[in-house]
């Protein structure tokens, strides 16, 4: 084989091996691309929550950096959202999931728990706990982030658990094509 055609068969293996090699680190240890790639997208409208930007912003990074099945994204304007939130004077409340696309829950987040002196963040993230498919688990130590209220105002924790995250990622095991809970169900969470 002349050396020119050698030339180009190792320059195309080695690109083929580069371009493996990049594709392998692009998806998070663990976790194949293809299994990145079936992770439900769900969009959010939180352009009724002045106030709760930031702390949505923290609640939505917290499940986006801790599941890998379903994905949370702002809706762009005049798009339909699966998760609507809002910002209200009473308690923080939501509809229980798991959300599927094109269906819809709604997510109050109350100034009422923020006034008796509960973190904001933590309680969007586990409002959007609920719209994933988590029940409250109260009484809870504040390493459950489904405790909600019952963990106390001194208690910051906006991440899932391992077993809430398992629960997470189980519920949108399947992708789209599993079906929505029969029932709705608004869990309001006043201590």
């Amino acid at each position: 084989m002349p050396l020119g055609t050698w030339l180009k068969a190792g320059t195309s293996a080695t690109a083929l091996v580069l371009a493996m090699a990049g594709a392998a680190t692009a998806a998070p240890a663990g976790e194949s691309s293809a299994a990145q790639a079936a992770a439900v997208t769900l969009r959010y409208d939180d352009s009724r929550a002045a106030g709760w930007e930031a702390a949505i912003a923290a609640g939505v990074a917290s499940w986006n950096a801790n599941v890998s099945n379903v994905h949370l994204v702002e809706a762009t304007p005049g798009t339909a959202a699966e998760i609507v939130i809002v910002a209200t004077t009473g308690w923080p409340q939501a509809t229980l999931g798991p959300v599927r696309p094109g269906r819809q829950v709604r997510v109050e987040l109350g100034s009422q728990a923020v006034d008796q002196g509960y973190n904001k963040t933590r309680i969007a993230a586990h409002e959007l706990g609920h719209s994933l498919g988590l029940p409250d688990t109260k009484p809870g130590p504040c390493s459950q982030l489904m405790s909600g209220s019952s963990a106390g105002t001194a208690c910051t924790n906006a991440t899932p658990n391992a077993t809430e995250r398992s629960r997470v990622q189980s519920a949108y095991a399947s992708g789209i094509t599993a079906p929505a809970p029969a029932d709705e169900r608004i869990l309001i969470d006043a201590p």
